[in-house]
C-alpha cells in the first residue's frame, strides 16, 4: 500500500493567498447587504447597544456589570448575537471582563419562505456551556425563548435550564435571563436595561 495520492497533490494545497472576507455582517441598517425579508420582524433588535444590569446566581453574591450586546446580520436568514459584560464596583468603575456569549438566532420559515413567530437560537459560552433554545416573537418588540437542550464540557458550568425574555421598551433593549444549574431550578441570573449606541 502507499500513501500517495494517485490523482496528485489537491489543488488547494499550493494555492496563492485568499483575499480578506468578502462578506461582512453589519449592526448598521444603512450600509452592508440588505436585511433578509424574513428578519422584517426582528428588526428593532438589530443594532449595537450598551447599558448596565445586575447579575445574581449562580455567583454567590449579586454584582454590578455594564455590558455590550451587538446583534447583526449578513442578508441571511438569521441574526448573530455577541454579548460581553464587564463588573462594575460601587462608582461605576471598571473591574474586570466577566461574561462572553455568542449565539445566532433564527426565526422558523414556513416551506415557501416567509417567517412564522416561532424561533430557534443558539448559544455557547467561554463556560463550556452550549445551549439551544425554542420560542416565539411576541409582536415585533418582544421576544422569549427556553433552552431545549444543553450540553456543557466536562469541566463546564453545568447549566441544566434557561430561559431569557427580550423586549424593546421605550428604545431600549430589556432582558431577563433565569439559569438553572445542576438542576437548580430556574434562578434570576442577568437582567439589564441597553440603550442603543449604533445601527
Amino acid at each position: 500500500m502507499t500513501d500517495e495520492n494517485p490523482l496528485g497533490p489537491p489543488p488547494w494545497l499550493n494555492a496563492p493567498p485568499v483575499e480578506r472576507f468578502p462578506y461582512e455582517d453589519t449592526h448598521d441598517l444603512r450600509s452592508g447587504p440588505d436585511l433578509h425579508p424574513a428578519l422584517l420582524g426582528l428588526l428593532p433588535f438589530v443594532g449595537l447597544w450598551r447599558g448596565r444590569g445586575q447579575g445574581g446566581f449562580p455567583a454567590d453574591e449579586d454584582y454590578d456589570f455594564a455590558q455590550e450586546i451587538r446583534i447583526s446580520h449578513d442578508g441571511r436568514p438569521f441574526l448573530r448575537f455577541e454579548a460581553r459584560s464587564w463588573l462594575l464596583d460601587a462608582d461605576s468603575k471598571p473591574l474586570g471582563n466577566w461574561q462572553a456569549e455568542q449565539g445566532y438566532w433564527r426565526p422558523v420559515l414556513t416551506d415557501d419562505g416567509r417567517a412564522t413567530d416561532e424561533m430557534e437560537a443558539t448559544m455557547i459560552s467561554p463556560e463550556g456551556v452550549a445551549e439551544i433554545y425554542v420560542g416565539k416573537t411576541i409582536g415585533s418588540t418582544r421576544l422569549e425563548i427556553e433552552a431545549d437542550a444543553i450540553a456543557y464540557t466536562p469541566g463546564g458550568l453545568h447549566v441544566t435550564g434557561g430561559h431569557r425574555l427580550f423586549g424593546i421598551v421605550e428604545g431600549a433593549l430589556l432582558y431577563a435571563h433565569e439559569q438553572a444549574v445542576d438542576d437548580s431550578g430556574l434562578r434570576p441570573h442577568m437582567s439589564a436595561r441597553l440603550l442603543r449606541i449604533g445601527g
